[in-house]
């Protein structure tokens, strides 16, 4: 029981951990990702950069990196996100 209960705790930290990344991500950086991107991409982050968390510019980095990798869902709000926030670079 206390295993299972450990586990638990450590895997909602690391969500815990990854939300507030993924907001503060949002909040400070040029990359500014959607709600909808943070629900579609927080399994692939912990599949793919579960050691970058909670390093939001390795996050970041990670999850550019392995674009080619993402689920389909994840990619397409990324990729719709990242032309929003070019757009608004560029004016």
């Amino acid at each position: 029981m206390t295993a299972y209960l450990t586990r638990t705790i450590r895997q909602a930290g690391i969500v815990l951990a990854f939300a507030v990344s993924f907001s503060a991500l949002s909040a400070t950086s040029s990359l500014a990702f959607s709600s909808e991107a943070q629900q579609m991409c927080t399994g692939d982050a912990f599949k793919l950069c579960s050691s970058e968390i909670p390093n939001i510019p390795k996050i970041t980095a990670c999850m550019m990196k392995n674009r080619a990798n993402l689920s389909t869902g994840c990619r397409a709000v990324m990729d719709r996100d990242l032309q929003k926030s070019n757009k608004v670079a560029a004016q």
